[in-house]
């Protein structure tokens, strides 16, 4: 039942409904009167439409085109549908392998979904993102082959290098989205599961550290006997300063505690705390039981752990790897190798591309199986190859940004040669 204010609303626009049908010259006089006193509007406007057509050109989407729509949806479609299919076989066999370990510990349920899965789905998506590619690639490229579509859209004069403009739109959408999960969200979910797996499936992480000596500012080296991560403390601590090579502060302390509740960072408790003082010859000593000080180092400092470099965003992780050359660390190349590779890898997908599209879209005998096997061959190849040249980075001192890209590069060779053997 409508109520008797509404009812008055709908009765008063129908009595104006029916007026207005009834008295159109009534609009035809409003619209004259406006014309007349907005002419000098519409100069205006046209003369601008007419100064900024070039405008239209910065619109992106007047460069797709109904095929280049076609080809986009094949191309997205197929990424994604193989992408669930390989991680839901994935989880099948990791919660077959992890079951027993899960009830051993007595995991809920909502962290095995939300705390590992939720982050485990999106860090082995990405980590074999170029594998999806590759195959999305070949499957519905040489399917449009063999339906002899590939045939007819070049028969229409399109030549293969414009035929490949919707398979770059696709790169770009599938690079930048890689790039957004390794830079911003996986770090975090990587954390999350580590965690998760710490408690859960008694994988032992690094939690202390023993003699730890490093440059935490200009001329001030600080060492620590024992840390304990787990409580943010480290015992038998020293902090010396020095200026033009002489020892000036010598800061000694039993224990140092890391303010974890504090607004800013390198905020340290230091109990039973004693400083020298050096004057020339003199020697000035103070001492306290607890004092509050201002040391540039942080835990991430101190404690290393497998695979912490991949817990890290990519500003983080670049902010950590200038604080750790400025103060002459030996173990960043690590973090300089993961920084670059978040680059690299994110452009892998335009070169597998085209090597894909390139020896896909030629219609021949037996199928896609021969595609699908040098596809496979190709992609494990490229991931192998990172693994190698990260490796070579880390242990041998080559350098990590050229390790990064070394894959990179020599797959564009063979793109360059599939591109110019590719059918026209």
């Amino acid at each position: 039942m409508k109520s008797y204010s509404k009812l008055r609303r709908h009765i008063k626009r129908y009595k104006a409904r029916r007026w207005l049908s009834r008295h159109p010259a009534w609009f035809h006089r409003l619209f004259a009167w406006t014309d007349r006193h907005t002419r000098g509007l519409q100069r205006v406007c046209k003369w601008m439409g007419r100064k900024l057509n070039f405008l239209r050109r910065l619109n992106p989407l007047r460069y797709i085109k109904r095929i280049d729509r076609y080809i986009i949806r094949k191309f997205i479609g197929t990424y994604f549908f193989s992408i669930l299919l390989i991680i839901s076989i994935s989880i099948v066999f990791d919660v077959n392998e992890n079951l027993a370990k899960f009830s051993e510990y007595h995991a809920p349920l909502r962290a095995i979904v939300f705390d590992y899965y939720a982050n485990f789905v999106p860090y082995f998506a990405n980590l074999f993102s170029a594998l999806f590619v590759f195959i999305a690639v070949i499957y519905f490229t040489s399917k449009l082959a063999g339906n002899s579509e590939i045939i007819a859209m070049l028969a229409t004069g399109i030549s293969f290098r414009r035929l490949l403009r919707p398979y770059m739109i696709s790169c770009v959408l599938i690079a930048g989205m890689s790039y957004y999960l390794l830079a911003y969200v996986i770090p975090h979910g990587t954390v999350i599961r580590q965690n998760f797996e710490s408690m859960y499936k008694n994988k032992k992480k690094n939690t202390s550290a023993e003699n730890v000596q490093l440059q935490v500012g200009r001329g001030v080296i600080a060492y620590i006997q024992h840390y304990d991560n787990t409580t943010k403390k480290g015992y038998g601590f020293c902090l010396d300063r020095f200026e033009n090579k002489k020892l000036v502060s010598h800061l000694t302390a039993m224990e140092v505690q890391y303010d974890t509740v504090s607004d800013s960072k390198y905020h340290w408790k230091l109990r039973n705390w004693k400083v020298r003082r050096l004057q020339g010859l003199r020697e000035h000593i103070t001492s306290g039981m607890e004092k509050d000080s201002l040391i540039q180092m942080e835990p991430t400092d101190l404690v290393y752990s497998k695979g912490q470099q991949e817990t890290f965003t990519s500003p983080e992780l670049k902010d950590y790897i200038s604080k750790q050359i400025d103060r002459g660390s030996s173990n960043v190349v690590q973090y300089q190798v993961e920084y670059h590779k978040r680059i690299a890898s994110s452009f892998a997908a335009f070169i597998l591309t085209i090597i894909g599209a390139s020896l896909s879209s030629r219609k021949r005998k037996g199928g896609m199986g021969m595609y699908l096997g040098i596809g496979l061959a190709l992609s494990f190849a490229y991931i192998m190859m990172q693994t190698v040249s990260a490796t070579f980075a880390i242990n041998v001192g080559f350098p990590p940004m050229l390790a990064a890209w070394v894959p990179n590069m020599v797959f564009a060779i063979i793109a360059f040669i599939c591109y110019r053997h590719a059918p026209n």
